[in-house]
């Protein structure tokens, strides 16, 4: 009789101490992530970059590939990456949301610029190398390009990394080759495409349900129509999170400027859609915001018209950012979250899809009941 993985033994656990749906194509994607974790194991992936002279010849035929896991929104991609990162045999490992990442290696860039005396031949390939000292396995969760300016340089940062024996295991909402689609330049973006279905293993997650938008509301965040007794909602909810608190405007400052929130107290913010989405504020504002604060009250979130892109792409940052920091969100709009951005067509259009998803687990009991800050009297407390 044949013993089951860890990964197996724990991926069926969740199944049970969850109540969740057994699913055949979730568990083939843990029998690739074990093996993975079985040749990580095996010391196939070194603790440290090997001496140049001993590289190619110790990885010709033991690299281990990566893996890129992708599938339409809800299917599980970012639990079993959670199974999997927890479980890998590497020291220096690290997982990331892809904005996150992304933002992080703009500021290395940033200081790398500043403090170059004489020029920097390529400032890319060294941060690059600053990484791959830092981490031997990399873990992406939602893997998406919609700016230019990662664009340009995820070529030359992923040829290093590869180049320097970093593991990279990845989720996906969109298959490699639809990467960037319809994005300027993009025909200066194909040699990363290339690059990862050479280094990378694709598989796609065919699950046949978005499992998030099964899960019990509890109602209580997300108010539609943002009309006055929506409001009136919201003010409720605010001093319930606050202990009574009223607050008052705050600014954080982030790489020399100011994000204005016009009310907060404590860990909560409140603030409006026109004034966080509605303005070119960054993946690192963002991020800034959920490091800030525990739960953020979004209001007034209109209907957008298809051409708003980038306050539709915004908007996605943001849910992206709250949900992987596990933050509580209310909002208010002027409609449900399905019917915010339909967009026809374009990468937001896809991108929008997930973000509908992550909001209907973000108002669901479990998710209300498994946040972890500690906020005041009456309010929807983490464990």
């Amino acid at each position: 009789m044949t013993m089951k993985r860890p990964l197996l033994e724990r991926y069926d656990t969740l199944v049970v101490e969850r109540d969740l749906r057994p699913d055949a194509y979730q568990r083939e994607a843990v029998k690739k992530l074990q093996a993975l974790v079985d040749l990580l194991a095996k010391g196939q992936a070194p603790a440290a970059p090997l001496p140049k002279v001993l590289r190619a010849f110790f990885w010709q035929e033991q690299r281990p590939r990566g893996l890129y896991l992708w599938g339409p929104v809800g299917r599980g991609k970012t639990m079993l990456m959670n199974l999997f990162f927890d479980m890998a045999p590497v020291e220096k490992k690290r997982r990331a949301h892809f904005h996150g990442f992304m933002a992080d290696v703009h500021d290395r860039l940033h200081r790398l610029r500043r403090e170059a005396v004489g020029g920097l031949v390529d400032p890319v390939t060294r941060v690059a190398q600053e990484i791959a000292s830092e981490t031997r396995l990399l873990c992406f969760d939602e893997f998406s390009v919609t700016d230019i300016a990662d664009a340009m340089i995820l070529a030359r940062l992923f040829a290093t990394l590869f180049a320097e024996n970093v593991l990279v295991v990845a989720t996906s909402n969109v298959e490699p080759s639809k990467l960037y689609d319809g994005g300027r330049n993009r025909d200066l973006f194909l040699p990363f495409i290339a690059l990862l279905q050479e280094r990378m293993d694709v598989m796609r997650l065919a699950a046949p349900m978005d499992y998030r938008a099964q899960q019990d509301c509890a109602g209580g965040v997300f108010f539609a129509p943002a009309d006055a007794p929506a409001r009136a909602a919201m003010d409720a909810l605010f001093l319930s999170l606050t202990g009574g608190a009223h607050g008052a405007p705050v600014t954080i400052d982030v790489k020399q400027r100011a994000i204005f929130i016009p009310q907060a107290a404590g860990r909560v913010a409140r603030m409006g859609f026109a004034e966080i989405c509605g303005q070119p504020h960054s993946a690192a504002d963002y991020l800034a915001i959920a490091e800030r604060f525990d739960a953020v009250m979004l209001e007034d979130v209109p209907v957008l018209a298809p051409e708003q892109r980038n306050e539709a792409r915004r908007l996605i940052m943001l849910v992206d950012v709250l949900y992987e920091a596990h933050a509580l969100l209310a909002l208010s709009a002027a409609a449900e979250p399905e019917y915010i951005y339909d967009a026809p067509h374009g990468a937001e259009a896809r991108e929008y899809r997930r973000t509908v998803s992550r909001l209907a687990e973000m108002r669901s009991r479990a998710y209300l009941e498994a946040c972890v800050c500690e906020l005041g009297p009456g309010a929807f407390r983490r464990a």
